[in-house]
């Protein structure tokens, strides 16, 4: 290893391949390389041997060019690779000797950059065409490129500018070769390819970059790539680089200035948008060692980078040439291009027979052009373009084929549609239109098959036959799913109206009604639909799966429906209540005259509300018995029952206080004991204002008629008004005047409206009555003194009075209704009444 000016160096594989991995430790521990990371890059050089050549001018060499590979290096990275002497001034014929190009650099060497961040690598790899291994023997060379290729990240590719465009410039052979085996032996990994063009001519570099970049894509398409990468790009591998710079000898000056401008886009040459800024797959700088020895160990012991013989080469290019000829103008075909363009949108015909005669006349014409070349060569590079060829039409082909099942399964289901519409059996119908549509493809198939491809076809097929499979599949469950939701339809119009009405009236044949209805329905729905998939061809075991499912389903009808009128039976009860509590047995509005027998009339409509929530109890489609309106008759409506249970001293079990009922399934119930028990409670809580209005209307009614004094009353107003009677009997006069003062006092009555001005209270009615009865007085006075009669008993005669007679027959009315319904002034007989009530 060597050390100068800061640089580091050292033999990293010498002449004889052997990888000296000892000089490599002790480099990286120099350069401290394993503290970069992935901050470091690694930069080849390669190109010919000596690359410094002589110049003849008649007979005198005027000079021999320091411009070798390793002089580039050290004036681009400050290195201190061995460089070749110049020579100058001597006569030729001294110099003969050294007209030839002779071997500086043995092997790779390696060494870091001086100066340059982040930490970069270079190494000077052997030249590729010196003589001092042999014209043949050019397996180190391969192998040292390939090596540079595998772990570098930028490779300079020092090349002559008046060698663009040979054949053997450049490396082009050996580029050629080294591609193809990277991209088997290793995972693909972005470098840089830069080609250094020196001792650049007056030619533009415009014009010579582009000759050499069609070069590089020509070698790179040329290479056989494994079938992950055969559509890869060379930009997925490389990113290639053109540079030129001035004749070392002859301007010095410029060529540093060029080498100065160069080094400085070797800068952070890993960053985004650096040179190496795209790179893939680094090894971290602590495993670069061992990386670079397992690298250099498979090329090795590869032995298939041996350049083909001159005869094999030269037929493996020029085949390859007439195959990309051939290929480029079947592709180019006016004919083909049609069909192309046709066959993305709709089939061709007759695509098969016209694919084939084309193909058959490319490959003709390439075997007429290459029947003078090696046999082998010529065989492989006809089944290249062949394949080639194929891998062309072959999205074509398959698009034809996709065109061909498409519309044939199209067809399917039109065809099949209608065979359902016309009434044909479901089955039979399938296995008729697939039968007939995969004989239609078929026929379609065979016109399109190329002669020349042996394509297995047949996945096209097997895709139309589960697509049709599928199909039948789709329509036969929307089909069953469709006749089904149709008969659940009918089970549900047929079930939930009757259902809800035997419950809103229940009784003691509620369930058994139910269950003849249900039964009705149910066999009337499982015969239609039986009927009905007779068409489907099923197996047994699910045509019973489906009748099964139909029969739940509308016993779930019936259920559901239970448990929505249990929700609201509390509504029920009361509803019931106040039919049978509030009409008569004409269904009349009942008119509460002190002659009904108010406990009786509770009791009745207690009982059968008690009826109803019985029946909405349980769920009732066995023909189990069980106790249920018992339990609730004696524990609800039993007043001695009742009375025990309240009595403290006396301690008995509660036949409510559970959450199930005896012999029925918690699936079967609808209203536990114990809620039975909260909704009795809440239901006369409810009910109880409407029996306590009915005892103050009773009472109210009474009032009302009874306008007679007592008998003591009576009897005492004859005793005690004898005497008067009788003084009237003598006096006549006296009678007229009491006529009078009667007549009156009525039309008083009537006009002041004094029994409804009392019927807010007293103290409201004589405030009213004192501010009426001055007008009233006066307005009377007034019509006697013009000789009318203050007031008449006939309505028709007197409008007035008729309607203040109305009014205040609607007002007593009214009166009474609102005593009824306050109930606040009740004797104490109808408060006993009412709370004896309570306890029923």
């Amino acid at each position: 290893m060597k050390k100068s000016d800061g640089c580091f160096s050292t033999h990293l594989i010498d002449g004889d391949g052997t990888f000296n991995d000892t000089g490599l430790e002790h480099f990286i521990k120099e350069v401290k390389l394993g503290e970069c990371g992935l901050s470091y890059a690694v930069v080849s050089i390669m190109g010919p041997q000596s690359s410094g050549l002589c110049c003849l001018k008649s007979l005198t060499l005027f000079s021999m060019d320091r411009t070798g590979k390793s002089t580039l290096l050290n004036n681009l990275f400050g290195t201190n690779f061995r460089e070749m002497d110049a020579f100058k001034g001597r006569h030729v014929l001294a110099l003969v000797p050294f007209l030839f190009r002779s071997q500086t650099t043995k092997g790779i060497w390696m060494a870091r950059c001086a100066g340059i961040e982040p930490c970069t690598l270079v190494m000077d790899l052997e030249g590729t065409d010196g003589r001092e291994r042999g014209e043949d023997d050019t397996a180190f060379e391969k192998q040292s490129a390939l090596f540079a290729l595998a772990v570098s990240d930028l490779v300079l590719i020092n090349m002559w500018c008046h060698d663009i465009g040979r054949e053997q410039a450049a490396n082009k052979p050996l580029l050629k070769t080294v591609f193809q085996v990277m991209m088997r032996l290793f995972s693909p990994r972005k470098t840089t390819l830069m080609f250094v063009i020196r001792d650049k001519t007056r030619t533009p570099l415009e014009n010579l970059e582009p000759v050499l970049r069609e070069d590089i894509q020509k070698i790179w398409d040329s290479v056989p790539k494994p079938e992950a990468l055969k559509e890869t790009p060379l930009s997925e591998f490389f990113n290639v680089e053109v540079v030129a710079l001035s004749s070392y000898e002859e301007k010095e000056e410029q060529f540093k200035e060029q080498v100065a401008t160069l080094r400085q886009r070797f800068f952070h040459s890993i960053a985004p948008g650096g040179l190496a800024g795209d790179r893939r797959g680094v090894v971290p700088a602590s495993g670069f060692s061992f990386s670079a020895q397992e690298i250099w160990k498979v090329i090795k012991e590869n032995k298939d980078l041996d350049l083909p013989a001159h005869k094999v080469m030269v037929a493996t290019v020029r085949c390859e040439e007439i195959a990309n000829e051939k290929y480029s103008i079947f592709a180019a075909n006016e004919e083909w291009c049609q069909m192309e363009e046709a066959v993305q949108s709709d089939p061709v015909s007759g695509f098969g027979k016209k694919l084939s005669a084309i193909l058959n006349f490319t490959l003709s014409e390439y075997d007429a052009e290459a029947i003078y070349f090696d046999g082998g060569v010529r065989s492989a590079k006809r089944k290249q373009l062949e394949e080639k060829l194929l891998q062309l039409v072959q999205p074509a082909h398959q698009s034809m084929l996709g065109h061909l099942r498409s519309g044939t399964l199209e067809n399917f289901k039109e065809a099949f549609e209608k065979a359902l519409n016309a009434g044909e059996g479901f089955s039979l119908a399938a296995v008729t239109c697939t039968q007939n549509y995969l004989a239609q493809f078929d026929e379609g198939h065979a016109d399109a098959v190329i002669e020349q491809a042996n394509w297995d076809t047949s996945k096209a097929r097997d895709k139309l036959r589960r697509d049709i499979d599928a199909h039948i599949t789709s329509v036969r469950v929307a089909k069953l799913s469709e006749l089904t939701s149709s008969f659940e339809a009918k089970l549900n119009e047929a079930l939930l109206g009757p259902v809800g009405a035997l419950l809103d009236g229940a009784t003691s044949e509620t369930w058994p009604a139910i269950k003849k209805l249900l039964q009705r329905e149910t066999e009337s729905a499982v015969a239609g639909i039986s009927n009905a998939l007779s068409g489907f061809d099923m197996d047994k075991q699910s045509k019973d799966k489906i009748l099964k499912s139909l029969e739940n389903y509308a016993k779930g009808v019936v259920e559901a429906k239970a448990r929505e009128e249990a929700g609201r039976v509390l509504i029920l009860m009361k509803e019931r209540f106040s039919i049978l509590f509030s009409h008569d047995s004409d269904s009349m509005p009942r008119v509460w005259t002190g002659k009904e027998d108010i406990r009786a009339i509770t009791k009745t409509a207690r009982s059968a509300s008690l009826k109803l929530l019985s029946v909405m109890a349980a769920f009732r489609l066995d023909d189990d018995v069980d106790n249920i309106e018992t339990t609730l008759s004696s524990a609800l409506m039993d007043t001695k029952n009742n009375a025990v249970f309240k009595d403290r001293s006396i301690t008995t079990s509660d036949p409510l206080a559970s959450s199930s009922w005896e012999e029925i399934p918690s699936s079967r119930t609808l209203i536990t004991p114990l809620q039975c028990k909260s909704l009795w409670r809440q239901f006369k809580s409810e009910t109880e204002h409407a029996v306590t209005q009915a005892i103050s209307a009773q009472e109210a009614h009474k009032r009302n008629n009874n306008w007679l004094p007592p008998p003591w009353a009576i009897v005492a107003l004859v005793v005690l008004g004898f005497n008067e009677f009788m003084t009237l009997l003598r006096n006549p006069l006296y009678v007229g005047v009491v006529f009078a003062v009667f007549l009156l006092i009525k039309a008083l009555w009537v006009q002041l409206d004094i029994s409804g001005e009392f019927r807010n209270g007293a103290l409201p009615g004589l405030l009213s009555l004192s501010t009426k009865f001055i007008p009233t007085i006066m307005n009377l006075i007034r019509r006697l003194a013009e000789g009318q009669k203050p007031m008449t008993t006939d309505p028709r005669r007197n409008p007035a009075l008729a309607s203040n007679f109305f009014q205040n027959g609607s007002s007593s009315f009214s009166d009474s209704s609102s005593s009824a319904s306050s109930g606040t002034t009740s004797p104490k007989e109808g408060n006993e009444y009412s709370s004896t009530l309570k306890d029923d």
